[in-house]
């Protein structure tokens, strides 16, 4: 390993209230990698860009975490798990992309978080757990202001459900399989190694709508450089931040705090985008905070997996 501290480190000084705000910070870093991408729609197919988020991500992370360097052995085992971490959590970016390129933003995210309160249901084991689920699933269908009108359901807008769908799956597997890697104690390698493995793996995948329309903009000095903005903003230092909390939490709770995501969003709207939410949004950021504040009263440690 390198002198680089563990997260297992820090998170065993980390104090519990602490927690929600670690997991905010890494939500803004994350949508403000989205502001970037936002210039790479412009020319780039939605997976390619979803990919070039990978590869920005695996380039800055092997040059941080150097995870094959003296000291650090890998067996078939750990570089399995390793894999299926970044291939879920790569999947998982490169479908939302694909499902928001063909139904409303709001909806996509509705139906994706489906994902994470069913693994917060599945490890609860108090009633206000359940109490805290019902709120986020208030405050979230609020904020998403998720609307299925006619033109949701024309054959582009059933495959962008599809899409959403999958993602939701991908997410829920990301919490499980997130909390395994954290569990471990090398998060971060595990995470260097396994988007690596995804960005070369679902490569093909990934690119070829972009051959199809053409390949001249992967060629462009400013698409790579973007791409590795979005990488570092959206992907390493939201997941290096959600190791911590992962470890410190459990899935069960760490599902919940992923609700903070669309108040994160709301915020960053106001302050990069000038787009101000609407009353139905605002109760639906107040039920979300209430729901993270009675489900994360009373942590001491990491709730039980299921």
């Amino acid at each position: 390993m390198t002198g680089v501290e563990r997260p297992r480190d820090v998170t065993a000084t980390l104090p519990a209230w602490l927690i929600p705000f670690v997991f905010v910070v890494g939500g803004v870093f994350q949508y403000l990698g989205a502001a970037i991408g936002v210039f790479l729609f412009d020319t780039t197919e939605p997976a390619a860009v979803a990919w070039l988020r990978a590869a920005g991500a695996a380039v800055v992370l092997l040059a941080w975490r150097r995870p094959f360097g003296a000291g650090r052995r890998w067996t078939r085992r750990s570089l399995v798990v390793a894999g299926g971490f970044g291939v879920v959590t790569v999947g998982m970016n490169l479908v939302f992309y694909e499902a928001i390129a063909r139904i409303p933003l709001g909806t996509a995210v509705a139906i994706e978080f489906v994902g994470p309160v069913a693994v917060a249901a599945v490890g609860s084991r108090r009633g206000r757990d359940v109490a805290a689920l019902l709120l986020v699933a208030a405050g979230v269908v609020c904020v998403a202001g998720a609307t299925f009108d006619g033109d949701t359901f024309d054959g582009s807008g059933i495959v962008g459900v599809g899409f959403a769908l999958a993602s939701a799956a991908l997410w829920a597997a990301y919490v499980v399989l997130g909390k395994r890697v954290a569990d471990r104690g090398d998060g971060l390698d595990s995470l260097a190694v396994g988007v690596s493995i995804a960005a070369v793996v679902l490569a093909p995948v990934a690119l070829w709508p972009q051959f199809e329309v053409g390949a001249g903009v992967l060629l462009d000095p400013v698409t790579w450089i973007l791409g590795i903005g979005v990488g570092l903003l959206s992907s390493v230092i939201p997941y290096a931040l959600d190791q911590v909390v992962l470890r410190r939490v459990g899935r069960a709770r760490f599902a919940l705090l992923l609700a903070l995501l669309p108040t994160t969003a709301t915020v960053v709207g106001v302050a990069v985008l000038r787009q101000v939410p609407t009353a139905l949004e605002v109760v639906g950021i107040a039920l979300v905070v209430a729901a993270v504040i009675l489900g994360g009263t009373g942590l001491r440690g990491p709730v039980p997996p299921p």
